[in-house]
């Protein structure tokens, strides 16, 4: 897989992974230690920091240097666990509340530059023009090349009213452009909803929050109060990095009978060991059960759920489930694989760690971990390929990442069938790729689940239909029984479901 996209953040949210975990808070708590302490190991690195006090070049300071051990150790373990300071905890307390201050852009590292991968809708870099694929080569006159994306991040963040100028390198243009861009409080809005065409409605979730549930109930009663004779509803969670798990529990419970298992964790402590149900006490806010007066027919509407590889934890919780329970269609592109717990150990009022403490499994025992929902139906993102989405890392992907544990050598972890020529043909439409919108008109996936529900052809992705079976089904194109939960036919090297 290509690593142009490997390190990823989201300005403003205080993330240096790109893929937003599936939080559960707790207070400190540790299991009693099996074994004694490494006495020589601690010995030696008491010496280090000794030897760095007296011999280095110059005086360290001995908060940031036992802050970085700390963060080192933590950051060595997987890929999202990480040691939370002073301003990252107060970030992340932001984040996971949809609000924080910046200038609302999801990027990534590609060649020594910061990539834009896309900019948070209605955020100060939406209205400046910044669009998806443009390179950030300066940063307040200071040269990009060179800084790691976590030294970027922090240059681009700041107070609110006050400006950053961006220097931007755009595909097509000859010269690059500089802008001011004026950082603020950005509030996400984690759903959206509105009927495409008379009978098909659309519902999107771009991040499970705190609001998520009720605004999920909202949107979808709004819905229903517009149209009470709903023929298929799209979930869309595509580039949904995940969230809040109650909320998952919560999103997943509108669409599903009361009381079915939505997801269960296996890790080392009693707590990490649990099973999360369809009821009221797994994602109830304090103000109630914002699933109580949901439209009756939520329950059984034709879906299509839409995932891509940006879809990562609590938007994979959701997928799994209704794939599990024949709820839902899923349609779309493998998705990231992040099937990992992560709770937030608060070790002083300011400062955290943020550890992996379990895996996910689906209602049926599927890890989640480096493995992620695989579609019922592949389609790739445009008629002509995968796009952007082709170029992005997985799970499996990230260095040191857990497997899936129900496997040693997990199905997504090794070469990838066409990966070249898959990559090559994504770079190239990169040369003329225009930012997708979704729930908009050219949105392809979005057609084809329209398709779907009306039992016209689909047209799934190229790779994927010259394995399908029947010869039939070579063509590509699927036809299946509107209303239904038919499964097409199987993808061959698809994990067993």
């Amino acid at each position: 897989m290509s690593n142009k996209l490997k390190n990823m953040g989201l300005i403003g949210l205080g993330m240096v992974a790109g893929v937003a975990a599936s939080f559960q808070f707790s207070a400190f708590a540790q299991k009693e230690l099996d074994s004694p302490l490494p006495l020589d190991e601690l010995r030696q690195l008491a010496d280090v920091y000794g030897l760095i006090k007296t011999d280095y070049v110059e005086p360290v300071n001995d908060k940031k240097l036992l802050s970085e051990a700390i963060s080192g150790m933590v950051a060595s373990l997987d890929p999202h666990s990480v040691y939370l300071d002073q301003s990252a905890f107060r970030e992340m307390r932001e984040s996971v509340a949809g609000r924080f201050v910046g200038l609302g852009i999801e990027v990534a590292m590609e060649d020594g530059y910061v990539k834009i991968v896309s900019p948070i809708e209605d955020s100060p870099a939406y209205r400046v023009g910044i669009k998806p694929g443009d390179l950030i080569t300066r940063i307040d006159s200071t040269p990009v090349k060179g800084m790691t994306l976590d030294e970027a991040i922090k240059k681009m963040r700041g107070k609110p009213g006050s400006k950053v100028t961006l220097t931007i390198a755009r595909r097509g243009d000859d010269k690059p452009w500089v802008v001011p861009v004026t950082r603020e409080e950005v509030h996400v809005k984690s759903v959206k909803a509105r009927m495409v065409e008379p009978g098909y409605a659309w519902l999107r979730i771009s991040q499970f929050q705190e609001e998520t549930v009720e605004e999920l109930a909202k949107q979808a009663s709004a819905l229903y109060a517009q149209n009470p004779n709903i023929k298929g509803l799209v979930l869309d969670l595509r580039n949904d990095p995940g969230g809040l798990l109650p909320s998952a529990i919560g999103v997943s419970t509108a669409f599903l009978p009361q009381n079915e298992e939505i997801v269960s964790t296996k890790g080392q402590l009693p707590d990490s060991n649990a099973t999360y149900y369809g009821r009221r006490e797994y994602y109830a806010t304090r103000s109630g059960d914002p699933l109580a007066k949901l439209p009756a027919a939520l329950k059984t509407v034709p879906m299509v759920v839409l995932v891509n590889t940006g879809s990562a934890s609590a938007s994979e919780i959701v997928a799994g489930a209704l794939q599990d329970y024949k709820r839902a269609i899923v349609m779309g592109s493998t998705t990231f694989g992040k099937g990992s717990v992560q709770t937030l150990r608060q070790l002083s009022a300011d400062t955290a760690v943020k550890l992996t403490t379990a895996r996910y499994y689906t209602p049926k025992g599927r890890s989640i971990q480096a493995t992620g929902i695989v579609p019922d139906m592949m389609v790739d993102e445009t008629p002509n390929g995968d796009g952007l989405n082709a170029l992005r890392v997985r799970e499996s992907d990230l260095d040191h990442h857990l497997s899936s544990e129900t496997s040693k050598s997990d199905p997504a972890s090794g070469p990838k069938r066409h990966e070249l020529e898959e990559d090559q043909r994504a770079l190239a439409m990169l040369k003329d790729h225009k930012p997708l919108e979704f729930g908009g008109k050219d949105d392809f996936q979005l057609a084809q689940a329209i398709n779907h529900f009306k039992g016209l052809p689909v047209k799934l992705a190229k790779v994927e239909a010259d394995d399908l079976k029947p010869a039939s089904a070579v063509s590509g194109d699927v036809k299946p029984v509107p209303g239904t939960q038919t499964k097409p036919p199987e993808l061959k090297g698809a994990p067993t479901k």
